[in-house]
């Protein structure tokens, strides 16, 4: 018998998440110059980095013989600061996939269940997956999270329950009536994990103040992430608010340096960086309009998106989204693919700058007159 054999059944039926395609492989397989190439494929800040976290980060390399603070003690006060929370509330990650990572592994186990959404975030089924646990996955609405029928869905095996506001990769919001409706009805055993990776990106009137819920709700876990609107989906730095109980549990098994000192510098800094946060949000907004522009002109249908993304459905059989996407890639455009999110007929693009969306338009232009 293999050594593999031994690994348990469920670890071994795991499909690993496939990240966004990297321009340099892009250049390899298709003969272009990478300085040719626009990446639209995995939500990052076209804008770049923070300045103010890049300064941060330089300095930083000077120190990196030495071990990062494990506790995140600067990084934790100016968030406990910004939020008005406790530093016992907490959870520094190796990005947010960590934090719902840590989660899974302190409130799960074989037998038990996790609640998500049908076309959430991939990295929901993993966690759950690689604990043993089952998934249910609930069918959506209009793309979205049907939050009525997820607290139907919820058996007494259930621990958690994941939710994405908005939810990628489809951009759909829940509206914090909704939200709040869900959180009043369900049980406090069950560990409800709101996913706010995108909430930089909403305009305030869409804005949930989810933070002010944690004194009513123990059961509630927010994760947010520094890698979107700062820039620094390079050093993965994210992070969980929860209540003191919840947090301390999930430190117990969080790995130590779990958050790199690079990260850390970056991420202190940048949240101060209120300028570079507006920038970005403005010009998500400006890009968001000439990308929906663009689709009405080319007759193409899709989803209204919260995030700094936007999701659009190809015309035809699934064989035609296929086609799209292989010929936006030869003229150096990558864009995301989601059948992996049984959604076959959709690519997802991010917004980009003004220049990198233009050049997707016409991409997309290109590929579906191939396809008359």
């Amino acid at each position: 018998m293999n050594l593999c054999d031994f690994a348990p059944e469920y670890i071994r039926a795991i499909q690993p998440y496939q990240p966004g395609k990297p321009i340099s492989e892009l250049a390899r397989e298709m003969g272009l110059d990478e300085s040719s190439i626009v990446k639209l494929a995995s939500n990052e800040n076209p804008l770049g980095t923070s300045p103010l976290a890049l300064d941060a980060m330089i300095h930083a390399l000077y120190e990196v013989a030495r071990y990062p603070d494990g506790s995140g003690f600067a990084l934790k006060a100016a968030l406990s600061k910004r939020y008005a929370v406790s530093a016992e509330q907490i959870i520094l990650g190796n990005g947010s996939n960590d934090v719902l990572d840590l989660a899974a592994r302190v409130f799960l186990k074989q037998g038990a269940a996790a609640v998500y959404s049908q076309h959430a975030f991939a990295v929901y089924p993993l966690v759950v997956q690689a604990i043993g646990a089952n998934g249910i996955s609930v069918p959506a609405r209009d793309y979205g999270h049907d939050l009525t029928a997820m607290l139907d869905a919820i058996t007494p095996e259930t621990r958690i329950v994941f939710i994405a506001s908005p939810n990628n990769p489809t951009g759909t919001l829940s509206s914090a009536e909704d939200l709040l409706h869900f959180m009043e009805h369900v049980s406090r055993d069950v560990l409800v994990v709101l996913d706010e990776a995108y909430n930089e990106y909403l305009p305030e009137a869409n804005r949930t103040d989810s933070i002010e819920w944690l004194k009513r709700f123990p059961n509630l876990l927010i994760t947010r992430t520094f890698s979107k609107v700062y820039g620094l989906a390079g050093v993965r730095v994210g992070y969980g608010l929860a209540h003191p109980d919840v947090a301390n549990l999930m430190n117990r098994v969080r790995q130590p340096f779990n958050v790199n000192s690079i990260g850390l510098a970056g991420a202190l800094a940048a949240l101060d960086d209120h300028e570079f946060v507006q920038r970005s949000y403005a010009q998500n907004r400006a890009g968001m309009m000439q990308l929906t522009d663009g689709f009405r002109k080319l007759g193409i249908e899709y989803i209204p998106s919260y995030g700094n993304f936007l999701t659009f459905r190809v015309k035809g059989d699934a064989t035609n989204t296929q086609k799209i996407y292989q010929s936006i890639l030869q003229q150096g455009v990558i864009v995301r693919p989601l059948g992996i999110y049984e959604m076959p007929h959709h690519l997802r693009v991010t917004i980009g700058l003004e220049s990198e969306n233009h050049k997707f338009l016409k991409s997309l232009e290109h590929a579906i007159g191939e396809l008359d």
